[in-house]
C-alpha cells in the first residue's frame, strides 16, 4: 500500500498525518506572524524616504526565509533540534537553550492550534480537494488572526490571495458555485465599507480598518453570500462580548480599538467546518 493509498483509505492515518503537517506549518506561521509586519514596516519606510527624497538606509536583509531564527533575548541562532514544533518548547520548558530567557507561549500555542485545526479539517472533509483548500484557508486565517491581535493589521499579502483563491475555487464549485462566490466577495466588501463610511460621517472617526473589508470579501468568496449574515452576526456578538468583558475587567482601555479581524476569521472558519447547519442560522434564531 502506498502512502497516498493509506491517506485515502484510512481516516485515522489521514487525521494523524494532517495533525503533524499542521504542527510543522504552525512553526512556519510563527515566522510569518513575526516577520511579515516587520517587512511591511520596512517597505513603508523605504517608500516614505523615497517620497521625501531622503538617502537610503542600509538594512540587514529580511524575508520569511532569511536570516535564520534567533532568540530575541540573546540573538543566538536556534538550532534545528531546538525548533521541533511543540516538543522543543516543552523539552526546554519554555526557555532559550542558550540564555534561559523565557520563550513566548504564543509559539507552541500557534503550532498546536494549527495542528488541531488541520486535524478538524481532515475529519470534516476527508481525502478530497476540499481538504487541501480548507487547510490553506485555515492556515491563512490563523496567521491573520494573530497578526491582527498583535498589530491591528490585516496584510494584503494574505487577504488578497485568500480572496482570489476563493474566487478561483468557485469555478470548480469546490465549496460554492461561482455566482455565490462573486456576490459574496462584492457583498462582503461593500457591507463593511458602507458601515465604515456611515460611522465616519456620524462620528468623524474611523470605526475599523480597510483590512476588515478585504477579509470579509475573502470569506464571502469562499463561503458564498448566503453565509455573510451569519459571519457578521457571530463575529459581532463574540467581539462585543469580549470587548465589554475586557473593559469591565479593566484589561483594556476603551479608547484603544479592538481588532475585529480575529472574530471575522473565527466565524468564517466555523462556518466552513459547520457547513449549512451553521451558515443557515438566521438572525431571529440566534436572537431567540
Amino acid at each position: 500500500m502506498s502512502l497516498l493509498d493509506g491517506l485515502r483509505d484510512s481516516p485515522g492515518f489521514l487525521m494523524s498525518a494532517t495533525f503533524l503537517l499542521g504542527l510543522c506549518l504552525g512553526s512556519f506561521l510563527n515566522v510569518l506572524i513575526l516577520r511579515l509586519p516587520q517587512m511591511m514596516e520596512r517597505a513603508w519606510k523605504r517608500e516614505a524616504r523615497a517620497l521625501l527624497e531622503l538617502p537610503e538606509v542600509a538594512e540587514t536583509p529580511l524575508s520569511l526565509w532569511r536570516p535564520a531564527s534567533t532568540c530575541p533575548s540573546c540573538a543566538a541562532v536556534i538550532k534545528p533540534w531546538h525548533n521541533i514544533p511543540l516538543l522543543s518548547w516543552l523539552r526546554l520548558r519554555g526557555r532559550c537553550a542558550n540564555c534561559a530567557a523565557p520563550i513566548s507561549i504564543q509559539y507552541p500555542l500557534v503550532e498546536l492550534a494549527a495542528g488541531l485545526l488541520s486535524l478538524t479539517c481532515a475529519w470534516r472533509f476527508g481525502w478530497s480537494p476540499q481538504l487541501a483548500a480548507a487547510l490553506v484557508f485555515t492556515w491563512t486565517l490563523l496567521a491573520l488572526m494573530v497578526i491582527d491581535l498583535h498589530t491591528q493589521l490585516l496584510p494584503d499579502d494574505l487577504t488578497l490571495p485568500l480572496l482570489w483563491g476563493g474566487l478561483l475555487l468557485s469555478l470548480g464549485s469546490v465549496f460554492v458555485p461561482a455566482p455565490a462566490s462573486i456576490l459574496g466577495a462584492a457583498a462582503g466588501y461593500l457591507s463593511l465599507w458602507s458601515v465604515f463610511q456611515l460611522f465616519r460621517l456620524a462620528t468623524g472617526k474611523e470605526g475599523m480598518g480597510h483590512g476588515d473589508f478585504k477579509l470579509l470579501a475573502a470569506l464571502g468568496a469562499w463561503l458564498g453570500w448566503q453565509a455573510l449574515p451569519t459571519v457578521i452576526l457571530l463575529s459581532s456578538v463574540v467581539g462585543a462580548a469580549v470587548g465589554i468583558g475586557l473593559i469591565v475587567l479593566r484589561k483594556h482601555d476603551r479608547q484603544v480599538p479592538i481588532p475585529f479581524g480575529p472574530y471575522l476569521a473565527a466565524a468564517g472558519w466555523l462556518i466552513l467546518i459547520g457547513g449549512e447547519a451553521l451558515s443557515g442560522i438566521s438572525l431571529s434564531a440566534l436572537a431567540g
